[in-house]
């Protein structure tokens, strides 16, 4: 793992929870993780195991998919994986577009995957508004 995939993750992170909004305080309540950690999280001073993926996924709004493609740990997946990816709120990847974004190099997958999530909260923000 890179600094800059860690610092780059860290950002993600906390652009979400602040998109969502969260503080890192009501983050942490709603996910059982310390703020101090999920602070270095999005400082790139740490990168989540999968368990703390889990953890913080629903909370800031991701499908566990969505987060562990952004994380790395899927990082080819089959077309199969990538129409289970949520794209916005429940509409899922067309199957053209997910394979041929299972086609796509890591970063690539990462990028359009974080766009995707990013999307996705500002509709559900925009829908209560």
């Amino acid at each position: 793992m890179t600094d800059i995939h860690r610092n780059n993750f860290g950002t993600i992170i906390k652009r979400q929870r602040v998109i969502v909004p969260l503080t890192l305080p009501e983050l942490a309540d709603r996910s059982g993780v310390s703020s101090s950690h999920l602070r270095r999280i999005e400082r790139g001073e740490r990168f989540p195991s999968a368990s703390i993926l889990r953890k913080i996924a629903k909370p800031l709004g991701f499908e566990e998919n969505e987060l562990f493609m952004l994380a790395g740990f899927l990082s080819h997946p089959s077309p199969a994986i990538a129409e289970n990816v949520s794209a916005c709120n429940a509409e899922r990847l067309a199957p053209y577009v997910a394979s041929a974004l299972a086609q796509e190099p890591v970063e690539v997958q990462r990028t359009v995957i974080g766009i995707l999530s990013i999307l996705k909260s500002l509709t559900k923000s925009v829908k209560k508004e």
